[in-house]
Parts: C-alpha cells; sequence; structure tokens
C-alpha cells in the first residue's frame, strides 16, 4: 500500500509536536531533529512532517504562505466514532489550536473544523460505516 506524507511549515516546532501529539498522533523519534519532526497518523500509511518555516523553505523556490490568513489545503482525518472526533477537537484546542467554525452534521458525516497553532487545517470527521461503503444514500435507507 503506498504511503502518503504531507508536508506542512510551523512556526514553533516543538508547539507544533505538542499539538499532534495532544491530538493522538506520535512523533517517530527517528526521523525528527531541530528542523522537522515526523507525525504518525497510521503507521505504514500516513504521516505529517511538521517543518520549520525556514526548512520549509528549502524545498521550493516559492514563497511560503501563512495557512492563518491564507490555507492551501484542509486536511480530513476520520475516525471510528463521534465521539472520537469530539475528544480530538476538544483536546486539538487545549494544545493551542483553534475552530474556526462549528461541527457539520450530515447524520451519516460529522466533521469538526481543527486548526492547529499555526493555521494549517486540519479536521476531523467520522462517516457511517454503511455509507462509506455503499453511499449516503444506503445510510437514509438505513435510517428509513
Amino acid at each position: 500500500m503506498p504511503q502518503m506524507f504531507v508536508n506542512l511549515p510551523v512556526t514553533d516546532l516543538d508547539r507544533a509536536k505538542a499539538f499532534y501529539e495532544a491530538v493522538g498522533f506520535r512523533i517517530n523519534p527517528l526521523f525528527t531533529d531541530h528542523n522537522a519532526a515526523c507525525v504518525v497518523v497510521e503507521d505504514g500509511h500516513n504521516y505529517f512532517m511538521i517543518h520549520t518555516r525556514e526548512f520549509f523553505q528549502t524545498m521550493t523556490s516559492l514563497p511560503i504562505g501563512d495557512p492563518a490568513v491564507n490555507p492551501s489545503a484542509a486536511i480530513t482525518i476520520f475516525l471510528d466514532s463521534r465521539e472520537a472526533v469530539d475528544a480530538a477537537a476538544a483536546a486539538g484546542v487545549a494544545a493551542g489550536g483553534g475552530e474556526p467554525g462549528p461541527p457539520s452534521d450530515y447524520g451519516f458525516m460529522y466533521q469538526r473544523p481543527l486548526t492547529d497553532p499555526d493555521g494549517n487545517v486540519v479536521d476531523f470527521g467520522w462517516m457511517d460505516p454503511v455509507a462509506a461503503e455503499q453511499g449516503p444514500e444506503a445510510f437514509a435507507t438505513q435510517q428509513g
């Protein structure tokens, strides 16, 4: 299975590491130094690489924007329950993140908007397993 690494610039690496640990992820010390940290979302599959802005700038000749002002990506991580989504969002806010809007509840899908302390959008969501496998109409039929 392919692995995915999402690279994000941050202004304070230690603060960002604490935030991502607070929402339930772990830092892989083998790929962490003073320039960057590897955040394990799902071992063997999904990771964030959080980089100091200075180090991130070495990877591109384009200027790095401020995600708190002009977000250019939104990442949503789906969890196993609505309660897990609420817990992750609460932990993220307690760790210095922001909740830029109210939860979205579509019945078959529930999402909580969250930003890390730098403004990178890292939402959490849950989807009913029937809807995830067969589409939202299957969820509606199940409820009917």
